[in-house]
């Protein structure tokens, strides 16, 4: 919510808070006439500008219970779309596969944040030991980003998991551009067949997963990159590691 209409809608709770102090009858606007309207909206405002802390504790208020909406919402989501999350079939999985908490991430190759994140779940990884991590290919910032998406997932059907981890590796802090030249480059430094997966980059197979990943993204309502699923909960946005991992032991602990 913007500034502007956030203090608005807390204009609007804190007038409501003050006259949920009084019975019904006493502001009962449609039995009122213009005048006493007119009186009456003049002793709201004279009373919001007296006391003025009213508004920002209505402002706090108001962003609670949107927060706490969310969540609930999220939840709802994530739990309606558990086999799709989970157990798609196609996306790749690292960390521990046999990890007791997964973490889910929505990415993009173009992505700052995924970039800036990427070093982040590494560490989270190595440190912890027993996290399952699923990818979804979720590429939303162009052409370069549906065509990094394109090859990674082309990788991973040709060649094989392993091969994916490292393309995607590389793909997570390439600072070259991302096209057919840096693609096929890539694959050649990493012994893998750049004709075969270039080839394969344009198939229906590429094709329906990245569609299925975007569909399941538009029912998790997620628009922005990068997005985490951790038990119930949608993360969205950049993590430290140190958050992260406070979100996982939480998450262990809840599920103990």
């Amino acid at each position: 919510m913007k500034p502007l209409s956030r203090m608005a809608s807390g204009v609007a709770t804190a007038a409501a808070l003050v006259l949920g102090s009084l019975p019904a009858q006493a502001f009962d606007l449609g039995a009122m006439t213009a005048e006493e309207r007119a009186a009456f909206g003049a002793e709201v405002r004279a009373y919001l500008m007296e006391h003025p802390e009213v508004i920002l504790e209505a402002v706090n208020l108001l962003e609670q219970q949107q927060a706490a909406d969310e969540a609930n919402r999220d939840v709802a989501l994530v739990a309606a779309n558990q086999d799709e999350l989970y157990n798609d079939g196609y996306s790749w999985v690292g960390g521990n596969p046999e990890g007791d908490i997964t973490l889910v991430e929505f990415m993009d190759y173009r992505c700052g944040y995924c970039r800036k994140a990427a070093p982040e779940v590494a560490e989270l990884l190595q440190a912890d030991g027993n996290i399952r991590l699923i990818v979804k290919e979720f590429p939303i910032l162009g052409e370069a980003s549906v065509f990094a998406s394109r090859f990674a997932v082309a990788t991973k059907q040709i060649a094989g998991d392993e091969a994916y981890e490292q393309v995607h590796d590389a793909l997570i802090t390439i600072s070259s551009e991302l096209n057919e030249v840096t693609m096929r480059r890539l694959a050649e430094g990493l012994s893998l067949d750049a004709d075969a997966i270039l080839a394969a980059m344009d198939s229906e197979a590429v094709t329906n997963e990245l569609r299925r990943t975007r569909a399941l993204a538009q029912n998790l309502a997620i628009s922005g990159t990068p997005t985490f699923v951790l038990g119930n909960q949608l993360l969205r946005g950049y993590l430290p590691a140190d958050q992260l991992k406070i979100m996982v032991d939480e998450q262990r602990e809840e599920n103990s």
